[in-house]
């Protein structure tokens, strides 16, 4: 049967107030662009008569700003889940207009599955082609897609032809089953490939909206020299641990977070003679992947999207050839997965907002409350890697606000799942250690030296116990800053 291709206007008028609603992509890669536009000036033409006009959101990982910026600006959002970077999001979320629930990334598809959530009415997929027969091919991001293209009742499909055709291939898609009736997943080895090329949805539920937009991605800042140390001191702790025997002389996959800190890690990686060339297992391929593929560093990558500048993408798509035989694409359910984690070995490198002289981290909140942007996938890395390292610059503001805390305001990453810490000032290792000497260690290695002296005081009038945390003057540096503006003031005293 042909495709119904109809256009973004007409698609938008498909979607009701209060339904819920999955979008494809992981980050801004691989996400529709111009449906949700039109479903935000709908909203705002419905809020204009009077009407009510808002909907659930389900997606990959955080999206571009067609998608949470100009719904949340349209106030038309009645939940969001798992991850947002949108600052206009990230406003109505804090300003309790938005119901947002951070979660592992890694989870939601099976919740979905599940029926945790409720019904996935309309699906907004991405594709770079899309069959008569109902096989979508998505473009360069996958997160949740499958799952949400079989549970919904209507799939809108975005066809970019910004995107070329040739990323068939590419993608290696597999939902699974649900318990009792799981599986084993079959990769042991980054490489490996166990699903299929694309998506398969009954055609009848499709309408197809052809666009040529490309993708928002915009560059990192470069590496400076804060995170330039950062990345020579994770060679030094990697270096120093093949040396030991910890680490094979063939390597351990690499999973990466997201942003500046990440990209100079790799950097560092990449330079250094001592760590041979090796493998990426992750969610987000970023820029500094792509160069040191193309530089024969990096022999392999298996991620959910390739979130990189458009410069860096035009790159890969006028050289598909070769990327196609070293880049796999795979649902985030796959990518983040704990059990290919541990199977692997991977050693996992994610980034801190805020960390305790205990190895408690904070990855989402400011001060205790305000979100940031989630979770996202480093929950479903840390507890399960080979080696679970946090990496953060030791000071923020000019130095007015410390990233080593006595107590962190808000737990993500308890003091079981973090192994080393990591800042410009040097390394943690935490592996085996007991909460005092944790602290010892962290203070002296990896705060910024003008918080040592307090982080020191308040260890030494800790109350005894296990974990010598003194309650009294826990938030101490959190109330400094809340008063003001500079946690150098905090007090500490019985």
């Amino acid at each position: 049967m042909a495709l119904k291709f109809i256009t973004a206007e007409e698609a938008a008028m498909l979607i009701n107030d209060d339904d819920n609603v999955g979008f494809s992509g992981f980050t801004h890669a691989g996400c529709p662009k111009i449906v949700p536009l039109e479903l935000a000036k709908r909203a705002e033409a419905e809020h204009a008569k009077g009407n009510p006009f808002k909907i659930g959101m389900f997606t990959g990982a955080s999206t571009g700003d067609n998608i949470d910026g100009a719904l949340a600006r349209a106030h038309a959002i009645k939940f969001r889940t798992p991850y947002q970077t949108n600052k206009d999001l990230r406003n109505a979320i804090n300003n309790e207009e938005v119901k947002y629930f951070d979660l592992h990334l890694s989870t939601l598809a099976q919740d979905l599955r599940y029926g945790f959530y409720g019904p996935v009415d309309v699906a907004i997929i991405e594709a770079s082609n899309v069959t008569e027969d109902g096989e979508i091919v998505p473009t360069c991001g996958v997160g949740i897609s499958p799952t949400i293209a079989r549970l919904a009742k209507i799939v809108i499909v975005e066809l970019n032809n910004w995107h070329p055709k040739e990323l068939r291939g590419m993608h290696d898609l597999l939902e699974l089953s649900d318990p009792p009736f799981r599986k084993e997943i079959p990769v042991c080895f980054v490489r490996d490939r166990i699903g299929k090329d694309h998506i398969k949805v009954d055609p009848d539920k499709i309408v197809v909206v052809e666009t040529n937009i490309p993708n928002d991605g915009g560059t990192f800042a470069p590496v400076d020299k804060v995170t330039s140390k950062i990345g020579r001191n994770v060679v030094k702790f990697l270096v120093n641990e093949m040396s030991l025997g910890h680490i094979p002389e063939s390597f351990l996959p690499i999973q990466s977070g997201v942003g500046n800190i990440a990209n100079a890690v790799l950097a560092a990686m990449g330079e250094s003679k001592e760590i041979p060339d090796f493998e990426v297992y992750t969610e987000v391929i970023q820029d500094a992947v792509i160069s040191l593929m193309e530089s024969g560093r990096i022999k392999f990558a298996s991620g959910g999207t390739l979130t990189v500048s458009n410069p860096c993408i035009e790159r890969i798509y006028k050289n598909l050839d070769f990327f196609r035989e070293r880049i796999i694409f795979r649902t985030a359910e796959i990518s983040n997965n704990p059990e290919i984690s541990r199977r692997l070995g991977i050693i996992a490198m994610n980034t801190a907002l805020e960390a305790d002289i205990f190895g408690n981290i904070n990855s989402t909140h400011v001060m205790g409350s305000k979100i940031m942007n989630g979770i996202g996938g480093s929950g479903d890395f840390a507890r399960s890697a080979y080696l679970s390292i946090f990496l953060t610059p030791s000071i923020a503001k000019d130095g007015k606000i410390s990233a080593f805390v006595p107590m962190v305001s808000h737990q993500d990453h308890s003091e079981h799942s973090v192994k080393v810490i990591i800042s410009e000032y040097g390394i943690a290792d935490l592996r085996g250690k007991s909460p005092k000497d944790r602290a010892k260690v962290i203070i002296e290695n990896c705060v910024h030296p003008e918080y040592r002296p307090l982080l020191r005081e308040y260890l030494s009038n800790g109350v005894g116990g296990q974990t010598p945390a003194n309650l009294y003057n826990a938030f101490a540096f959190h109330k400094a800053f809340m008063e003001t503006g500079d946690m150098r003031d905090a007090k500490i005293g019985i």
